[in-house]
């Protein structure tokens, strides 16, 4: 059996039941595009978007002078660190700018803040590309080399949050967890 060419006319213009379809469709993606921003603004869960680029080395600098002002003692990660390697504990004051830094494969540093005082939490990477995910509350933001990443945090329960890359970025991926802890 071979293939035939298609007899001629083979287009026939839309009939019938088939516009209403197609007038319903249209009407939908109409719809749905004008819910796109509506839900940004009134949905209350998208971010700000506050972005600035910034050199990683300079944003490595500016995490270090975060640490160093700011540290409180030391965290073993047993899922990120199997070796016992100590990341650093730090306590930002409240209202202050908190840096975070996704890398391969670990998250830098671990972090303590207080219950209902409100941070300017910065991300960025070092490497490549990092999912952000804080569990369990399920917020999941990308983390991208060469942007510094500012979100408003207002922590309003206590406990211990995981963050999560959810971004595949290598061998480590599986490992690549790190702490926030509310008091």
């Amino acid at each position: 059996m071979s293939l035939r060419p298609l007899t001629s006319p083979w287009f026939h213009a839309p009939a019938g039941h088939e516009k209403l379809w197609l007038g319903c469709a249209i009407l939908w993606c109409f719809v749905m595009s004008l819910m796109m921003p509506y839900w940004h603004f009134r949905g209350k869960q998208n971010s700000t978007g506050e972005a600035y680029t910034v050199k990683p080395a300079d944003f490595l600098a500016r995490t270090e002078k975060f640490v160093a002002a700011n540290r409180v003692g030391t965290f073993k990660n047993p899922i990120a660190n199997p070796l016992g390697q100590e990341l650093p504990l730090v306590e930002p004051p409240a209202g202050g700018d908190v840096y975070l830094i996704g890398r391969m494969w670990q998250w830098y540093p671990a972090l303590r803040l207080r219950q209902g005082e409100t941070y300017r939490l910065h991300l960025s990477s070092l490497d490549l590309q990092h999912g952000f995910s804080l569990q369990p509350l399920n917020m999941n933001f990308q983390v991208v080399p060469g942007y510094d990443h500012v979100l408003t945090l207002t922590p309003t329960s206590k406990g211990e949050f995981t963050i999560v890359c959810n971004e595949f970025c290598g061998a480590g991926h599986h490992a690549m967890t790190g702490k926030i802890f509310v008091e």
